[in-house]
């Protein structure tokens, strides 16, 4: 090779800064100034066009935003990131259109529940009260609720996680499939299909009564399946290192499963459970058939009537008038009052439990 080549100075790369590596952007404010622009317009459009519904307004100026943010990006950005940015708007606009109706639920129901919620009403029963006049309360549903979900999950939470651990551990061949594909099955069924079983079974077959522990049991066949599966994630979830460093040393499968695998996935489990809990605590249907409602207080779940909080909120709408309808509201409120408290302690047992890292 000549001196002459090997000589010659090495071609500098462009920097950073250069012009050449330049591309136009849209500024920061961007989205949120075609956001602004965007309601402006569908409330603009909806009232030139005499639209009543604040939804169709809404959805104007959503398709407007995906719309013109897609135009101006191409303009400017190029195509390529206007489908960026094209997707990133529809994944925007998904979000909102599904949190804006539980929003305005939420909104609705504590704006309405709160008229009647008080001491007074969580501590009385409906036992003498005339339902065309305000007054009485839910103890007796909250009574039935607590008692027949309690009921349930002693129920439901012990077999779901034998079977769990039965899946992850030993289940092998054709009985381990079956196992499977019934709990798929009981995941998809209808809750008005426990509730006809354990009608049929222990109502009409046995000749037992109308009660709460019918219903819990009916419960527990729904949340069966969901501690069946989460228990089942959770324990896969648990490294297989684990398990041999305590086979090595002579532990049996056994102790292994119980001091190794379980410990390890608890957190996991535990949050499972809660979530299945808060599943079947609005549950409705196998209540009407199974506990058959009582105005009175009845803290006996195996014998007699028993109501809940779905079937009060069920019972007071059907009366049709103004006082019930104030009554199902507050039921409604405390009830999802409840299942939000069952899912924060299910996320804080999650964060406790969870392993630890780093120092």
């Amino acid at each position: 090779m000549s001196n002459a080549v090997m000589d010659k100075p090495p071609v500098a790369a462009p920097s950073p800064g250069s012009g050449a590596l330049k591309q136009p952007r849209l500024p920061r404010w961007a989205p949120i100034g075609m956001a602004v622009l965007s309601i402006a317009v569908g409330v603009g459009t909806g009232l030139a066009a005499g639209l009543a519904s604040r939804i169709q307004w809404g959805l104007i100026a959503a398709a407007f935003f995906v719309l013109a943010t897609y135009a101006l990006t191409t303009a400017v950005e190029g195509k390529r990131q206007a489908k960026d940015r094209l997707v990133t708007s529809l994944v925007w606009v998904s979000f909102l259109l599904a949190a804006l109706p539980l929003a305005s639920l939420a909104w609705e129901t504590v704006a309405r529940g709160v008229k009647v919620l008080d001491g007074y009403f969580l501590t009385h029963s409906m036992n003498g009260v005339i339902t065309l006049q305000p007054g009485g309360g839910i103890y007796h549903a909250l009574i039935g609720t607590l008692e027949q979900v309690a009921i349930a999950t002693l129920l439901a939470a012990p077999i779901g996680l034998l079977t769990a651990i039965y899946l992850v551990e030993y289940g092998r061949g054709r009985l381990a499939k079956a196992v499977t594909f019934f709990v798929d099955v009981m995941t998809g069924i209808p809750s008005i299909v426990a509730g006809l079983f354990i009608l049929s079974f222990w109502i009409i077959i046995l000749d037992f009564g109308y009660s709460g522990f019918a219903g819990a049991m009916a419960l527990a066949i729904l949340m069966m399946p969901i501690v069946v599966r989460s228990t089942e994630e959770m324990l896969k979830l648990v490294p297989n290192e684990l398990r041999e460093a305590s086979l090595a040393l002579g532990v049996p499968k056994w102790r292994t499963i119980l001091k190794v695998v379980l410990p390890t996935s608890i957190g996991g489990i535990t949050t499972g459970v809660m979530l299945a809990v808060a599943r079947i605590a609005g549950e409705s249907a196998p209540i009407l058939l199974l506990v058959f409602g009582s105005q009175s207080i009845n803290t006996n779940p195996f014998e007699g009537a028993q109501s809940s909080l779905p079937y009060y909120v069920y019972e007071q709408w059907q009366l049709g008038n103004e006082a019930s309808y104030d009554r199902a509201w507050a039921a409604a409120l405390v009830l999802i009052a409840f299942v939000m408290i069952l899912n924060l302690v299910a996320r804080g047992i999650a964060r406790w439990k969870a392993p630890k890292t780093g120092r």
